[in-house]
């Protein structure tokens, strides 16, 4: 059910988006066109089913020759990705409205697509700009996630020295941090507080 409104690579574009900036440790990962590049290779637009020379006929492919100006819009994506990331689950109305200002600003189009015997939904922009794209996949799968498993399955990790951001697909939706590691630290750093105070 869940598939049918959105894949997960999308929805992990999302996350790696936010996460290549780092505001606690003060990290960016995306200050040339270089690691915008790179990004891009490591998550490719093709949706489920479609093929991989699709990412090419987009213009958002291996390529396609990034530019100064690419980055600056996808920079500007990645404050709009992370804003919807920390603000959903406190206050998911100023979320849905990032959501929907940025899937208007990507001229965001909703398509039917078919290969394969299978049939599927995609949000795509009419423009060669990649950061339209880029905006159209994880803005709608961001929207997808919370219409189907709420707001609260999108947040920020409750490690003190982290915040970075995740989103929940767990069946049980209990997540609090953004990967096991953090989860450990802050066990640890619990267990060294009560004992310290015993």
């Amino acid at each position: 059910m869940l598939d049918a409104c959105y894949i997960s690579s999308a929805v992990e574009a999302a996350v790696d988006l936010a996460n290549t900036w780092r505001p606690i440790k003060g990290e960016d990962a995306l200050e040339t066109v270089e690691q915008l590049q790179d990004f891009f290779a490591d998550h490719p637009p093709a949706g489920p089913g479609e093929p991989s020379s699709s990412a090419t006929d987009r213009g958002t492919g291996p390529s396609r020759r990034l530019t100064r100006a690419d980055l600056t819009e996808v920079r500007a994506l990645r404050e709009t990705v992370r804003g919807v990331l920390e603000r959903a689950s406190t206050d998911a109305v100023a979320a849905a409205a990032l959501i929907n200002d940025g899937l208007r600003r990507s001229r965001a189009t909703p398509v039917l697509r078919h290969d394969h015997d299978r049939w599927w939904t995609e949000v795509t922009a009419d423009t060669d700009r990649c950061a339209a794209h880029l905006a159209a996949t994880t803005l709608s799968a961001l929207a997808c996630v919370i219409a189907t498993l709420g707001p609260t399955r999108l947040g920020v990790c409750a490690g003190p020295q982290c915040r970075a951001t995740y989103v929940d697909l767990s069946r049980n939706g209990s997540k609090q941090y953004c990967t096991r590691t953090c989860a450990h630290r802050a066990s640890v750093a619990a267990y060294r507080s009560r004992h310290s105070n015993s």
